[in-house]
């Protein structure tokens, strides 16, 4: 048996889906990425670091807040700049509309078609309408917070090296906490939502790599936790992440000395349940979601269980900021030379930004890890693992299945696609 899916729908990006089998026995099974690679590293080199945030933010059009975040912290990292907590809060801040962006469209746009017996959002216009509607409303909630904190729904342009070029309005800020507020009863019908799933079953226990020493929920740390081996410091990556490359594929996949590994919402719930907001860890115990879960279909509860925690989370950083007050902090003058490593929870799970600058402030070398092209390996050994107990199945509801485990990690293909080799001076290695 042969199964050929080509350009994979409701995922960002193109990929194809191949699998071989023989007398039930999967003999391949391969996600080909099939995007070309678009060498964001090589870019960079000779850029002054005033331009490296607005351009890594272009990687990717649904996670460019995480790109700038993170490139942020690396190149104050480097260069010796501190930052205030106010502008930690409101990057924090911002780093929640983007969480809320993504698993939202995820949620509703990408995945629920699978579970509703759709081939696409379209048809809920007719048949769900109050669906769709809280699905844009809520949507909305994130786009507007990334807005007012970081200029625009995507490529934010108030973030910059120090701080922010400009801070949100008190009235903005209150309009938001408003309006998330107003999201309680559009979250309560997602759960609803979600907990009529029917999830196929597929038990494959895997590596969970996540950030942790941020004293919460995984978003900005020092840290790299496992649930299978010791924490890493983000600064030493590369000694328990090792990319490398496959003939089907323009991006580059990843493992562990111990094999593939997940990163993203099911791999955060495993290492760090207990730091969950006490509604959403109620929402999860509803769905059934607890540390241990290794079913990777359920990755679509986790998002949702996250969207509840984010959606709490900002609230509480809103409050933070009006009782404080925001004020405009002046801008920042940094030079180099300098090297530093730092590393955000994206939607899709860590990511990873290190960039060596000269005394110019100009960047010699860069690398940056993608979430997705960590999760590639992980993909293909749940796919494989999945296959047998799928092959009595109809051809089309094997395929089906097939997609909706692929559309489960969310992938965001045109992320993954670095595939540039280059080596910093003193010993380590970027691409």
């Amino acid at each position: 048996m042969r199964l050929a899916i080509h350009h994979l729908t409701r995922i960002e990006g193109h990929a194809h889906l191949v699998v071989d089998a023989d007398r039930g026995e999967v003999t391949a099974c391969r996600l080909e990425i099939v995007e070309s690679p678009r060498f964001f590293e090589a870019i960079l080199v000779g850029r002054h670091h005033r331009d490296v945030a607005p351009l890594v933010s272009r990687i990717c059009g649904v996670c460019s807040n995480s790109h700038t975040l993170v490139s942020l912290a690396a190149t104050e990292a480097a260069l010796g700049v501190a930052v205030s907590e106010q502008t930690r809060d409101l990057r924090r801040l911002l780093a929640c509309g983007e969480i809320l962006q993504s698993h939202l469209l995820h949620l509703f746009f990408m995945a629920a078609p699978d579970y509703l017996d759709l081939d696409s959002i379209f048809p809920l216009d007719r048949r769900r309408r109050d669906l769709l509607t809280r699905a844009l409303r809520m949507k909305k909630v994130g786009n507007d917070l990334c807005r007012v904190v970081g200029g625009r729904p995507v490529h934010p342009v108030t973030p910059r090296v120090g701080g922010f070029s400009a801070v949100p309005e008190p009235a903005d800020l209150h309009g938001l906490r408003r309006r998330l507020v107003a999201m309680l009863p559009d979250l309560e019908a997602a759960v609803d939502l979600v907990g009529g799933f029917d999830f196929p079953r597929l038990d494959r226990p895997a590596e969970c790599l996540s950030l942790g020493g941020d004293d919460g929920y995984p978003l900005m740390g020092d840290r790299i936790v496992s649930s299978a081996g010791p924490e890493t410091p983000v600064g030493a990556y590369r000694e328990v992440i090792e990319e490398y490359l496959v003939d089907h594929a323009t991006a580059k996949f990843a493992r562990t000395p111990r094999g593939a590994y997940r990163v993203g919402p099911l791999a955060r719930t495993t290492n760090a349940f207990g730091a969950l907001t006490p509604m959403a860890a109620r929402v999860a115990d509803a769905l059934g979601l607890g540390p241990g879960a290794t079913n990777p279909y359920q990755t679509v509860v986790a998002r949702l269980v996250e969207t509840v925690h984010w959606v709490e989370e900002a609230i509480l950083l809103i409050d933070r900021l009006l009782i404080r007050g925001v004020v405009a902090e002046p801008p920042v003058e940094a030079s180099g030379p300098g090297r530093a490593v730092a590393a955000i929870e994206a939607p899709r799970g860590l990511l990873i930004h290190e960039y060596a600058y000269d005394d110019q402030g100009r960047v010699v070398a860069a690398d940056c890890v993608i979430p997705t092209a960590q999760n590639l390996a992980s993909v293909e050994a749940d796919l494989r693992a999945s296959v047998p107990g799928f092959l009595d199945l109809p051809r089309p509801e094997l395929a089906r299945r097939l997609e909706m485990l692929v559309r489960a990690y969310d992938p965001c293909v045109s992320c993954s696609t670095h595939l540039l080799s280059v080596s910093f001076e003193d010993g380590g290695g970027a691409g």
